[in-house]
């Protein structure tokens, strides 16, 4: 297990990179502790699999540093980092049993027969390959496959780091929740360092301590699934965590009061932003319609039971807004404005969010 250092990191496919533009991985400069669970998230082309391949060996950066507990490795071969990697398609051995293909990481490292049947039963009751251990790898489905491919990247227990990249996308959809239940456990169990890479958000959260959110070749956010969701430090955190995501209104901030299509809202503390296109962000679950006269004016366009909670969509300014109410609540058609809880208001700028006064940054 190890510490990873990204120090100055960046990578550009381009041979001649002549602006920032140009770099798929922008700079980077993070501590990922060991023993720590991450989940890389974001859309396609953010540079997930990128960062993966660097941290891996498999793509040499164009700029900056990778370090494994201070040492710096960033010319070392993926065979010297002692890292196990899965990926997004299986990769088996058909022509061997999936007992010899668990076994394969093990025996290569001269590990002893007892250790590695040991390990081998270990690993296959953990991902339920036990009744099909002594069958050969061709044949079985393309789940089954990538469950080999998961079990040989976890069954070495001295790893410095495990690397999953979109590791579920051919697991079938009522295994998913099961195999993220299990790479958890096997975490909590052995303290590998874990990083995941996928562009779901239920994967990411259920799954990691900390989500890293990637977006542009930057890490816009590191924190937990808390932290995304009640303060997202950039507004495309709030849009892509969440379902439906955060809700953008465009707003001149004076102190303590935003003014918003034409009405006063009262944030939760003073603000003092200076230049750039400023707005608040309020999650769905944080809206609240209202008859009074008072709030934001908005009108009910539809409103669609998704069975544990109503989602209403309204229209704001020509905007589409999204609020959430219970499965059991009245939504009066005399409503025609909405108020925020005060305590799920951010405020953004050129789309970072600024802390309040007095609040820790």
């Amino acid at each position: 297990m190890a510490k990873i250092t990204l120090d100055n990191l960046a990578h550009s496919y381009s041979p001649n990179p002549s602006c920032e533009d140009d770099f798929a991985l922008k700079e980077l400069n993070h501590d990922w502790m060991d023993g720590e669970a991450y989940a890389l998230l974001g859309a396609s082309g953010c540079g997930k699999s990128t960062l993966l391949n660097i941290i891996s060996g498999l793509l040499h950066p164009s700029q900056g540093r990778i370090l494994f507990d201070d040492q710096d490795v960033t010319n070392a071969p993926t065979a010297s980092r002692n890292i196990a990697q899965v990926f997004q398609f299986p990769v088996v051995y058909d022509t061997m049993t999936v007992r010899d293909n668990l076994a394969f990481p093990l025996r290569n490292r001269s590990a002893s027969p007892d250790y590695i049947a040991g390990r081998v039963n270990q690993i296959a009751r953990m991902i339920g390959l036990e009744d099909v251990l002594n069958r050969k790898a061709r044949g079985l489905t393309a789940d089954a496959k990538q469950k080999i491919s998961l079990g040989r990247g976890m069954v070495r227990e001295d790893v410095n780091a495990l690397l999953f990249d979109e590791p579920l996308t051919v697991i079938d959809p009522h295994m998913k929740w099961e195999l993220r239940t299990q790479l958890k456990s096997l975490h909590h169990e052995f303290g590998h360092t874990m990083i995941y890479v996928t562009h779901d958000q239920t994967e990411a959260l259920t799954f990691a301590d900390k989500v890293v959110v990637m977006y542009d070749g930057r890490v816009v956010q590191i924190g937990t699934p808390q932290e995304l969701f009640e303060r997202p430090a950039h507004t495309f955190v709030g849009y892509f965590i969440g379902s439906p995501g955060m809700n953008l209104f465009d707003a001149e901030i004076d102190g303590t009061t935003a003014r918003i299509a034409g009405a006063t809202v009262q944030l939760d503390g003073g603000y003092a932003p200076s230049g750039g296109k400023i707005q608040i962000g309020v999650r769905p679950e944080f809206v609240k319609l209202t008859t009074s006269e008072t709030g934001v004016p908005a009108s009910i366009k539809r409103i669609e039971d998704v069975g544990r909670h109503k989602i209403i969509r309204l229209d704001v300014a020509g905007h589409e807004v999204s609020a959430i109410a219970g499965e059991d609540d009245s939504i009066s058609q005399d409503a025609q404005r909405i108020t925020f809880d005060r305590g799920g208001i951010n405020v953004y700028v050129d789309d970072w969010r600024i802390a309040r006064k007095g609040e820790a940054a």
